[in-house]
């Protein structure tokens, strides 16, 4: 698969690659756990086929010291023990996220009650820009063909740094 755009080296869209990175360095600094970002954004990216940011995700939370059972399971994560609870509540918003035209309600009542239980108005916050902030890169990788395999820790924040 060859990349179609290049957005970092076109001047208008490397304006707004900027600005969109700044997004990413923000959740960095929520206190959702490390772990829990990662666990979403690669759940995101598995749902919508990005292989640039399942890559990118999965090659983080590792470097960050998950575990690859736990890596492993996040597609099958409802049928899963590894996860605490509140990692499934966000795994559920993450889900439900992306899956808008899948779902007419969108987010359930029951996942947002999870997700109010064992997150607060900060995380929760955090969690929804989070969510609408995976699924737009997902998109910009998916459209401009970004491939998946040669992301390796801390690229991206050498990249925003």
């Amino acid at each position: 698969m060859d990349t179609r755009f290049n957005l970092f080296e076109n001047e208008f869209a490397g304006r707004g690659m900027k600005r969109f990175a700044g997004m990413g360095t923000l959740m960095h600094e929520s206190a959702v756990p490390k772990a829990t970002q990662e666990l979403v954004s690669l759940r995101a990216s598995q749902i919508n086929g990005c292989g640039h940011c399942i890559d990118m995700h999965t090659k983080e939370a590792a470097a960050a010291g998950e575990s690859a059972v736990r890596l492993h399971l996040v597609a099958a994560w409802r049928e899963s023990t590894v996860f605490t609870e509140a990692e499934q509540a966000a795994l559920a918003l993450a889900e439900e996220g992306t899956r808008l035209a899948d779902a007419h309600q969108g987010v359930s009542d029951e996942t947002w009650a999870q997700v109010r239980k064992h997150y607060d108005d900060d995380q929760v916050a955090a969690l929804i820009l989070l969510v609408a902030l995976i699924n737009a890169a997902n998109r910009l990788a998916v459209i401009t063909h970004q491939p998946g395999g040669s992301y390796e820790a801390g690229m991206f924040a050498a990249a925003t740094g």
